[in-house]
């Protein structure tokens, strides 16, 4: 059986954010394999119901930075709830992390993953800008033409396919961790994660 997790999550998602780091650290302390699969949450949402950020409910738009806030003070993580680039476009970072993870494998796009999601919600960065992204491969020890290698035709025929993966395997909000067939959605469900991977 494959034992490796499959990791889909939206680059801006501020959930993801708070739950990446927790994550690695599953993943080191059970030996296991990730699959890093960012992914297109329009066309998601499009197939699911979900919507867009702008388009829900002020009241659940002020209950989500609300929860964001008592997320973060209980994490100790640094968190800007509404941080100056936000909204922002996540094609570009998806793509990085997408050619990064097939030609420098798991681990280099775990650790670019990470670098993304912190310099949107942490550091206030554009990671829809490609002199940003350059920066991000840069602190990461990544090569600098992976940027230009995430632009190619293959680069998004792999984000289409993780995409329809995620719709396949019934994926609807970010991040969702799926394991031996079963997923786990929201980085407040890790703990159930863990009790799985402890099994």
């Amino acid at each position: 059986m494959d034992r490796a997790i499959d990791y889909y999550f939206a680059t801006p998602s501020p959930w993801a954010y708070l739950g990446h780091e927790r994550l690695a650290a599953l993943l080191a302390a059970h030996r296991r394999d990730v699959r890093v699969l960012p992914v297109d949450y329009g066309r998601i949402f499009a197939v699911s119901g979900g919507l867009p950020l702008p388009k829900r409910a002020a009241q659940r738009q002020a209950y989500r930075l609300v929860e964001l806030r008592r997320f973060a003070d209980h994490l100790g993580l640094a968190l800007n709830v509404q941080p100056r680039y936000f909204p922002v476009d996540a094609a570009a970072s998806s793509l990085l992390i997408t050619a990064v993870a097939h030609v420098d494998g798991m681990a280099a796009a775990m650790r670019l993953a990470g670098a993304v999601l912190a310099a949107c919600w942490r550091e206030e960065r554009d990671i829809a800008n490609d002199g940003t992204l350059t920066e991000l491969l840069e602190e990461t020890d990544l090569p600098a033409e992976r940027l230009a290698q995430s632009k190619d035709a293959d680069t998004l025929a792999r984000l289409e396919a993780h995409t329809q993966a995620a719709i396949d395997a019934g994926v609807f909000g970010a991040p969702t961790y799926v394991v031996e067939g079963e997923m786990f959605w929201g980085q407040d469900r890790l703990d159930f994660l863990q009790r799985k991977l402890s099994l």
